[in-house]
């Protein structure tokens, strides 16, 4: 028999549910945010167009070197000289990307908040300045076809940004710090990216819709880098537990967790251009490198000479992968030989940190550093 005043349901009353409604409206991630009144672009160049009608954005078919080849050179060679230093940057510069495929432009963010796009060759102007965060901007990453690209900032904001135009598209935030933004590489998703956030989440969302699609929360650490991997199906992520994990695409479970004693956290990662090495930089001064297929650790290949501790300095590869370069926490860049693992060359490229180097991809010998002194250099 029931007594008076029995209540049968154990849910909240409405006081309380009310309370509740009120802290899950605080806490739900705000995609597109209200536009900053502080979102604004400079173009620096007058001719935006040239005599038929084409943008900045397409490659000009009038260079030494083929930019819209679509092999890599046949072999590729030490670059020697200082060719050209733009002044980029009032304080350091975070990141240089190149435009996609052909490489002509280049996009670097910098710890005054600034985004610049600048052209790679004739008269290597700065075309436009993206500015609408409010603090430095960690990382940057074009969409495939390059007309529009992703900022992340210390703001806690993700912003879209039209590459052509400079006018700032979406902006998305779950409140954290997002460290690393990637667009998903499949040209029929490219409405979609994950970024890895300090609060150890992986957030995926639809630029669309402005929505959070997925959320990755396995890792125990900030997440530092985002690599798709095996045609796009799944991606890697690393993180400041020390550990890589393997997911498939928009399935919340790793499928694999990389975590081993003497592993240091990778605060950077690059991957060859034929897809198959995954090259990661340790916390313990070498660069690891990982075979994709299986995700499995190539103990043969340890490149190792340069001072990274404490920085998160870029590595990449050479575009025939017979070279492998890093910046380092004294400003040198160094290149070592893929097959041998000796180091072939060092140079000091920046006074203080050289964060970022990325070979340019048409080119035998052309590298592109930049580095916390607020410059960006050509070697060739």
């Amino acid at each position: 028999a029931e007594y008076t005043d029995q209540v049968k349901s154990s849910g909240p009353t409405e006081e309380q549910r009310a309370t509740l409604d009120e802290w899950a409206a605080r806490k739900e991630p705000k995609a597109n945010a209200k536009p900053d009144e502080n979102e604004k672009t400079i173009l620096h160049i007058e001719d935006t167009h040239d005599y038929q009608g084409r943008s900045f954005l397409v490659a000009p078919k009038d260079h030494e070197v083929n930019l819209y080849n679509t092999e890599p050179p046949e072999k590729c060679f030490l670059p020697k000289k200082l060719l050209h230093t733009w002044d980029a940057h009032n304080k350091g510069v975070a990141k240089v990307i190149l435009f996609p495929k052909t490489g002509h432009l280049m996009l670097s963010c910098g710890m005054d908040s600034k985004i610049k796009l600048w052209e790679v060759y004739g008269k290597r102007r700065c075309i436009r300045t993206y500015a609408g965060h409010a603090k430095a901007v960690r990382d940057i990453v074009f969409s495939n076809d390059g007309s529009k690209f992703l900022s992340a900032s210390y703001d806690r904001m993700i912003k879209l940004w039209d590459t052509e135009t400079g006018a700032c598209l979406s902006r998305f935030t779950t409140k954290k710090i997002p460290y690393c933004v990637q667009f998903h590489p499949d040209d029929d998703k490219q409405h979609c990216f994950v970024s890895g956030m300090a609060d150890k989440k992986i957030v995926g969302w639809d630029i669309n819709t402005g929505e959070i699609t997925q959320e990755y929360d396995r890792h125990l650490g900030a997440v530092n880098t985002i690599t798709f991997i095996e045609r796009n199906i799944s991606f890697v992520s690393t993180s400041d537990d020390k550990s890589l994990r393997v997911w498939d695409w928009d399935i919340p479970v790793d499928r694999k967790h990389i975590a081993d004693p003497s592993m240091h956290a990778i605060p950077s990662c690059s991957l060859s251009g034929s897809g198959k090495w995954l090259a990661c930089q340790s916390m313990d001064n070498k660069i690891s490198i990982f075979a994709t297929q299986k995700l499995r650790l190539n103990r043969k290949k340890v490149f190792k000479g340069h001072m990274v501790a404490g920085y998160a300095c870029q590595c990449n590869f050479s575009p025939d992968n017979s070279y492998l370069i890093s910046g380092d926490a004294d400003g040198r860049c160094f290149i070592w030989d893929w097959k041998t693992t000796k180091v072939y060359k060092r140079f000091k490229a920046h006074d203080g940190v050289c964060i970022g180097c990325v070979w340019l991809p048409h080119e035998t010998s052309k590298i592109v550093t930049c580095g916390w002194d607020g410059k960006i250099k050509l070697w060739d």
